[in-house]
């Protein structure tokens, strides 16, 4: 669970150590009572004590309802809110109702009912209540719901009502409920950028080397499977509008857009689009330029992202230490810079990455997001990989750069965040270890809205175990060397001592 939910475990758990405390006493002081004299004495003394032991029982029950200990014993915290929806709920910064219609003969929905209910201790912003439509149909008709196992969350005058049985799924219904103004993210398409009306994906195969996304591969990663439609379908669920933009020709980037996505582009931007890119972040806008090695970033466009505090550099970085699987060019990272958009992440790979570096700029911050290990090194000749290795320079290469300011001539600050891949939020990897919560932290920074809860909606994949390089190896040496070799040391000691 987050650190806010286990920060409100600490009063209830006060309560019941105090109420134990309490009662144990009550139980020492009830045997060394003194004996009572014949007599009325006797039967009053009887009466007071059973009438002080009934108070402060009853008085313990009273704490106890009001200040209830949840405690889950499963390993998979079965019986508590998924900690996305803890820390959803945790954060709320207005009042939300939250009424939930469940049918009580169905399993799932009686753990949904307890589900809301501890959601409804974390925050005292969130009033739950639980309906059985059966039993009060008259509240159902009330509020206007029709179907069983609904949650209806009202705030501010909007209302919201989500059929499910999923916690995650009711968190995601308060992002929605909550949020202030709509925000809308537009995604550049007309240099060939991926598709968010694109739901198509692949799976990937060690060892297949007709399909590789390193640079080796650049010739045959652009391929009709891949798109952004996860990242757009989870957008939509977060409530935040998506549409498509087109630069070229253009004017201005309209004013109702809050981020500008320009994911892969293959075909290089106009000097007149630079210029559109750059009025849009001098009048406080946000942008998200993802550009993948093989790209060629225009002239002009690479002065913007300089005034902007980012440089994009070429070639390829190889890690031999810090890669996902086998691949040395599909780069995992597991340590962050202290940044909004990194609070919350674990391990996220890229599957070929080009280096990008922070720039000084006037009136503008940037700052590292994340880099490869020491060990790494930037190729350039795809086809002399393994000559370059021996010459290159090792050591961390930056791999994403976020900045914020203003722009020379700007109005409002902006923010801008560069990283040099794109394939980490197609369809093919955006669901898999914390690419997505990596894209979805991104754009809430990018809104302006890091200090908001934050979530990733649920992203239906195959199961599959993830293991880094380091992890890859350790298990090597345990299982395959380890411990056969204890195997072979207990058979010598046996034979020696036999002889």
């Amino acid at each position: 669970m987050s650190e806010h939910a286990d920060a409100s475990l600490w009063p209830g758990a006060l309560w019941v150590l105090g109420i134990a405390v309490a009662l144990v006493a009550l139980f020492v002081a009830g045997l060394r009572l003194p004996p009572t004299p014949h007599g009325w004495r006797r039967w009053s003394g009887r009466a007071l004590t059973v009438l002080a032991a009934t108070g402060v029982v009853l008085a313990a029950n009273v704490a106890l309802y009001r200040n209830d200990l949840h405690l889950d014993l499963t390993r998979e915290r079965s019986f508590t809110p998924s900690p996305e929806a803890t820390r959803v709920v945790a954060t709320l910064q207005q009042d939300v109702e939250l009424v939930y219609f469940y049918q009580k003969g169905n399993p799932a929905a009686r753990h949904a009912v307890v589900m809301v209910e501890l959601m409804g201790r974390l925050n005292p912003r969130l009033k739950v209540r639980t309906i059985d439509p059966d039993q009060n149909p008259a509240a159902a008709n009330h509020y206007g719901v029709k179907l069983y196992n609904t949650a209806l969350l009202i705030s501010d005058g909007r209302r919201l009502e989500v059929p499910t049985t999923d916690d995650r799924e009711i968190a995601l219904a308060l992002l929605r409920v909550t949020r202030a103004d709509a925000k809308t993210v537009c995604f550049v398409s007309d240099h060939g950028e991926y598709d968010i009306d694109n739901f198509e994906f692949h799976t990937h195969f060690e060892g297949t080397h007709s399909h590789s996304h390193d640079i080796q591969g650049m010739a045959v990663v652009q391929m009709e499977q891949h798109g952004v439609g996860r990242l757009r379908r989870a957008l939509d669920k977060l409530g935040i509008k998506v549409r498509k933009i087109t630069v070229a020709g253009a004017r201005a980037i309209a004013e109702d857009c809050s981020v500008v996505v320009d994911a892969n582009p293959r075909t290089q931007h106009a000097p007149s689009e630079a210029e559109v890119l750059g009025a849009y972040l001098r009048r406080g806008g946000s942008a998200l330029f993802l550009f993948e090695p093989d790209y060629g970033i225009e002239p002009r466009l690479a002065a913007l992202l300089a005034a902007a505090g980012a440089a994009v550099d070429d070639g390829v970085v190889v890690d031999p230490t810090g890669h996902y699987y086998t691949d040395e060019q599909m780069i995992a990272v597991t340590q962050y810079a202290r940044h909004p958009i990194t609070r919350f992440l674990a391990v996220t790979f890229y599957p070929g990455m080009r280096p990008v570096r922070a720039v000084p700029a006037p009136g503008v911050t940037g700052s590292v997001l994340f880099s490869s290990s020491a060990s790494s090194y930037v190729v350039t000749d795809r086809l002399a990989v393994e000559r370059q290795a021996a010459s290159a320079p090792r050591g961390p290469r930056a791999l994403a750069v976020a900045s914020e300011g203003t722009l020379p001539g700007g109005t409002r600050p902006f923010r801008m965040l560069v990283a040099g891949d794109a394939d980490f939020i197609s369809n093919s990897f955006f669901p898999y270890l914390s690419n997505a919560d990596l894209a979805l932290s991104s754009i809430a920074w990018l809104m302006r809205e890091e200090s908001a809860p934050t979530m990733k909606p649920p992203v239906e994949v195959l199961p599959t175990v993830a293991l880094t390089n380091a992890q890859m190896r350790w298990i090597f040496l345990v299982t395959v060397i380890g411990l056969p070799g204890l195997i072979v040391l207990a058979g010598a000691v046996m034979w020696w001592r036999r002889r």
